[in-house]
């Protein structure tokens, strides 16, 4: 049974715009709202430890103010932990977190750091809070997920993402997205609901929505970026089409 794909949009870089200025605007609670209206299942949210973009006053809001689901994207720590059990969001996604780096680079090491993130997400589990895990397509990955009993996973699509134009329709695109489908089929066939995002656009949204495990896309920085040239309603709405189309 292939299951209606629902879109998670994030609205981080809508709090990067304010932020350059240090000013109340463009406000990413706005951004939620709107693109909830334009079809959007759910809202995703990234709050920093460095709190680059996303404020701990935005994720007091946008749990006021919602009416859709919200993903709370977390690092592994405790002051993290404390916030989500806080506020009470509808997900958490755990994902790895380097000052340095200039957005998420590659899924967190579930199996590499199993000892730290199994009371995480048991506290989370206990709270109500369904969890996800951000990792890689690998099955390592995957088998550490199913024994911390993590509900979701999200597969990373950066490497799908990054391939040039040269090598869309070639073998490194290919064995990129047989990476994604084993890796979607084996959590699911374990019971764990599969999202996948990172990267995803337009023009290569197609083949990884049409992988019948994923049951959810999380999209940003592409959204806000386009929603400069049509507007956040029909930057949502083309992405809604495009993932419509894709799952047939």
């Amino acid at each position: 049974m292939t299951h209606p794909l629902r879109l998670g949009v994030n609205i981080d870089h809508v709090a990067t715009v304010r932020n350059a200025r240090g000013a109340g605007y463009p406000d990413p609670v706005r951004a939620a709202l709107m693109a909830a209206a334009a079809g959007a299942d759910g809202i995703t949210a990234h709050l920093r430890e460095d709190r680059r973009h996303i404020t701990d006053d935005d994720i007091a809001r946008l749990a006021a103010e919602l009416t859709i689901p919200l993903n709370l994207e977390m690092a592994a720590t405790d002051e993290m932990l404390a916030i989500a059990l806080r506020h009470r969001p509808h997900a958490a996604c755990i994902v790895p977190e380097k000052r340095e780096e200039r957005t998420t680079e590659g899924g967190i090491d579930a199996a590499g750091q199993y000892d730290r993130l199994a009371p995480l997400v048991d506290a989370l589990r206990e709270a109500g809070i369904r969890v996800s895990l951000f990792i890689e397509p690998d099955p390592r990955q995957i088998e550490a997920a199913i024994r911390l009993r993590a509900p979701v996973v999200e597969l990373h699509t950066g490497q799908y993402a990054e391939l040039d134009g040269a090598e869309l329709d070639g073998e490194a695109r290919t064995e990129e997205l047989r990476r994604l489908s084993d890796a979607a089929a084996l959590a699911a066939k374990n019971g764990i609901e599969v999202h996948a995002g990172h990267g995803l656009t337009y023009d290569n949204v197609g083949p990884v929505a049409a992988i019948p495990q994923v049951r959810e896309l999380n999209i940003g920085h592409f959204l806000i970026g386009e929603a400069l040239f049509l507007g956040l309603d029909e930057s949502v709405r083309r992405m809604r089409a495009a993932m419509d189309a894709a799952r047939g």
